[in-house]
């Protein structure tokens, strides 16, 4: 009984940090709380459930305690993450100190640190064979799963909306083409896709611009998957992916994308990896580099962050300036940057839609946990674009020699009529 009113006192106190509505809360004993009409509902699987979510009080334990089902969440997952971002720092105030002293009266339970998946990395990071690790542990999570999440054409990074409320497809392949637009592909082209995923911009690339088209993902499944799709739509000829690191490529190519990619990059290795891609642009060449970078112009955190564990290991994101800075140290002009912002926070909403509406069978592929990792992690990514803690960014960097153009008619994404 003391658990439980101490659950209900520590909910009450957060509700009263928070700028956003508090979610509906059910304990273990079947009892409810909270606003009737909330979307959402927090569930308490145990007595222990918040003392698992708030101590220590950082992100990574209240996304374990979703992740290893000490708490659950009912219907609109957005509501309570956008709940939980509105909340004032625990570590300080009078308040969170009571919430805090609250939540160790209740049961310890025991922690999760064995069960992270960032402990079978090894070696240096951002060394090629751990980047190799870590990228495979996020992408060979399996080709049958991302189908349940992403659009027909297996596109994993923001799509481009004229509309919030156009068809995600419609403007995945919008996305696709203004890539293609912007670097001013021509029939003949030596394109390059670093972190080619799936083989979507390839193909697209190939079939509607007639560029040979190279490909490059460290990931085995996703290499398999492009080659299919290529052969598939009638451009196996003009395609070839390898399997490997940006920093193994070579060649010289006409024009290079690097779509949601350069986030596993790492600051001590970026000028590596612009250096890479400037010494492979053929003279008057363009560069499409599409990322998401951070808003927090501070050292790099080392706090425990649920993405970078879970997610992304080792992955970091950096301010847009400091990476067009580093860009143009290695060589590059930039010609165009557009912002994407509100475009990724309408994609992942479609991601998490696709993935609660399959949910069945994602669990049946992949387990439980697993899909608890990804409703969070893209509902949180979601809130996180939305509140502009995240942004992401389309920059077009060129060989300063290439011939200027005046006006941006081939910048701007056009209408399909779909």
């Amino acid at each position: 009984m003391e658990a439980l009113r101490a659950s209900r006192r520590i909910t009450d106190l957060l509700a009263g940090l928070a700028s956003n509505p508090p979610p509906r809360v059910r304990a273990w004993d079947g009892s409810e709380w909270g606003p009737e009409s909330s979307p959402a509902t927090l569930v308490l699987r145990h007595p222990g459930a918040l003392r698992s979510m708030l101590i220590p009080p950082n992100e990574l334990s209240a996304g374990e305690a979703y992740v290893f089902d000490d708490i659950d969440i009912e219907g609109d997952i957005f509501s309570v993450l956008e709940f939980a971002a509105g909340l004032q720092d625990l570590s300080f105030g009078i308040t969170p100190l009571r919430i805090l002293r609250l939540a160790r009266r209740l049961p310890d339970m025991p922690a999760h640190a064995d069960e992270r998946p960032t402990r079978r990395l090894r070696g240096r990071v951002h060394s090629v064979a751990r980047d190799r690790a870590a990228v495979s542990y996020h992408y060979d999570t399996g080709n049958e799963f991302f189908s349940l999440i992403l659009d027909p054409a297996m596109v994993y990074s923001c799509a481009y909306f004229l509309s919030p409320n156009e068809p995600l497809e419609t403007a995945q392949r919008r996305k696709l083409d203004l890539i293609c637009r912007k670097l001013d592909l021509k029939p003949g082209d030596r394109f390059l896709d670093v972190g080619c995923g799936w083989g979507a911009l390839i193909a697209h690339a190939a079939l509607e611009y007639g560029v040979e088209a190279t490909g490059v993902t460290i990931s085995g499944e996703q290499a398999e998957a492009a080659r299919r799709k290529a052969d598939e739509v009638g451009v196996g000829d003009q395609v070839r992916i390898l399997q490997r690191d940006y920093r193994e490529t070579g060649g010289e190519f006409d024009a290079i994308a690097s779509i949601g990619m350069f986030e596993h990059v790492g600051r001590n290795q970026l000028p590596v990896y612009f250096e890479g891609l400037r010494s492979m642009l053929a003279p008057g060449g363009h560069l499409l580099n599409h990322g998401i970078v951070s808003r927090d112009r501070g050292r790099i955190s080392r706090r425990p962050a649920f993405v970078r564990t879970y997610v992304f290991p080792d992955g970091e994101l950096r301010p847009i300036d400091e990476i067009i800075g580093v860009a143009e140290d290695a060589g590059f002009e930039l010609r165009d940057v557009e912002a994407l912002r509100m475009h990724y926070a309408r994609t992942l909403r479609y991601w998490v839609s696709n993935l609660e509406r399959n949910q069945e069978e994602a669990r049946r592929t992949v387990g439980d946990r697993v899909y608890r990792i990804w409703r969070s992690y893209m509902a949180g990514s979601a809130v996180a674009f939305e509140r502009e803690a995240i942004g992401v960014y389309q920059l077009l960097l060129s060989d300063p020699r290439r011939p200027w153009t005046y006006g941006r008619s081939g910048l701007l994404a056009t209408d399909d009529g779909q």
